[in-house]
């Protein structure tokens, strides 16, 4: 705690000058468990476009902050972020990992919240809105967070790394991002009463009514629920992995499950088995299809193997020569990486094909590595081991209009444009990855 002195002096010169102290509260890191439950917002089709709307049903409270790590200039975003929705949206609880909050807690004046050691609660147990700070990988990292989650919260991604392919905002623009995805549903107008209210400027995003709560706090335009923030949502890939005697196996961190649990996680961009370090190549056999109907499509004998998502496919998937596909479009990728066979080309399947890759007996090298997300498992797969893998669930079923969306990784991007949205993929293709780019001094 930290003491304050002050003195109190009295008009009249002759009476002595009396000191006291007084207690200074300090700010802490508080226990994620501490939050209201999640609050699970809804997407809705629209007949304009493929994009979704988002609909909350109240306020979004608890807010994760994930910044890319030993960057000077995003740390400072982060500050200037984080108290920005402080002080503009009071009723808005900041989160952040352990790491993160230790390193930037003496620099808010205000209480913030991260999951304890000792603790069980998750974040997917908590958290309404995820918002990143940083390139593709913070986004991945940010993802890996809700790996065992079936259901993640809306990303809402800033722009401040490398590529930044998948993000979708500059940060000069947060105030105005955030704003809107904190009223995207909202009634309009939104529920406020000025009678006798004070109002006050939170420096771009609206006036703040002093005294309210909510949507009511924050005045001026609202989009309303026939104009809610964009949707982009990414699939996944569901992954098991089996031992030699077809048992499901564990998963390892930062991908395990509470009570290290034998059961699936999820990745956003992809599954990789590859020969590492060791001189062999790696025999893979790739079976299609599950049960009875399952069939053996090829045995890959290459430096590794690709599974993709289509949010992957602008990954290490195009680094090995695989196809870009849109992230609207629902499937998965398969991809050889430096295969012996010049025959052996990249795949497009649906989504919903099982797909099975199991380490072949005549693979020389003890192990085989395996990846998920970039992060590798620390034990390898041996002989005769399974990594089984189909995309994620993502609606239930049902005729457009009546069915609910209840996987992948809802990724908030841009309203307006040609196409209210969906441009933002066109324009990272030309704009970041130079396709089709022509050579000389004209390109």
């Amino acid at each position: 705690m930290t003491r304050v002195w002050r003195c109190l002096r009295s008009i009249e010169p002759a009476i002595a000058t009396r000191c006291f102290t007084s207690t200074v509260r300090r700010r802490e890191v508080r226990r994620l468990a501490e939050l209201p439950p999640r609050l699970n917002p809804g997407f809705r089709e629209t007949s304009s476009h493929d994009l979704l709307a988002l609909q909350w049903p109240s306020p979004p409270r608890n807010v994760l902050l994930v910044p890319k790590t030993d960057d000077t200039p995003v740390r400072a975003a982060l500050i200037e972020y984080a108290s920005h929705i402080h002080s503009a949206y009071p009723d808005v609880s900041l989160c952040f990992e352990p790491t993160v909050a230790s390193e930037i807690e003496s620099e808010l004046g205000f209480d913030i919240y991260a999951p304890q050691p000792d603790c069980n609660t998750h974040y997917n147990d908590k958290i309404d809105l995820t918002s990143t700070l940083g390139g593709d990988g913070t986004i991945l990292h940010a993802a890996s967070l809700f790996a065992t989650a079936k259901s993640v919260p809306p990303v809402l991604s800033f722009s401040m790394g490398t590529l930044g392919f998948l993000g979708e905002w500059k940060f000069s623009e947060y105030k105005r991002a955030f704003r809107e995805v904190y009223v995207s549903g909202a009634p309009s107008p939104l529920p406020t009463n000025l009678d006798d209210k004070q109002t006050v400027s939170d420096g771009g995003s609206g006036p703040k009514v002093v005294g309210q709560s909510g949507w009511s706090s924050v005045r001026g335009k609202t989009m309303g629920t026939a104009r809610s923030s964009r949707i982009l949502l990414r699939n996944r890939l569901r992954v098991g992995i089996f031992s030699t005697e077809g048992e499901r196996m564990p998963h390892e961190s930062p991908f395990a499950h509470q009570d290290s649990r034998c059961e699936d996680i999820f990745a956003l961009n992809e599954v990789l088995l590859h020969r590492g370090a060791l001189p062999h190549l790696a025999h893979i056999t790739i079976l299609i299809g599950s049960g009875p109907q399952q069939k053996v499509l090829t045995t890959a004998i290459a430096d590794g193997f690709l599974v993709s998502t289509p949010t992957g496919s602008t990954a290490y998937s195009l680094s090995s020569g695989g196809s870009i596909v849109h992230p609207l479009v629902s499937s998965i990728l398969l991809t050889p990486i430096c295969p012996r066979s010049l025959s052996f080309r990249p795949l497009v399947l649906p989504a919903n094909t099982p797909i099975t890759l199991r380490i072949d007996s005549e693979n020389r090298s003890k192990e085989v590595e395996v990846s998920i997300d970039g992060v590798r498992r620390k034990q390898g797969l041996r002989a005769g081991m399974e990594v089984r893998v189909v995309g994620e669930e993502v609606r239930t079923a049902g005729a457009p209009g009546s069915r609910d969306w209840v996987g992948g990784v809802p990724s908030i991007v841009r309203s307006g444009g040609a196409v209210d949205g969906d441009d933002h993929w066109v324009g990272g293709l030309n704009s970041l990855l130079k396709f089709n780019y022509p050579f000389g001094e004209h390109g």
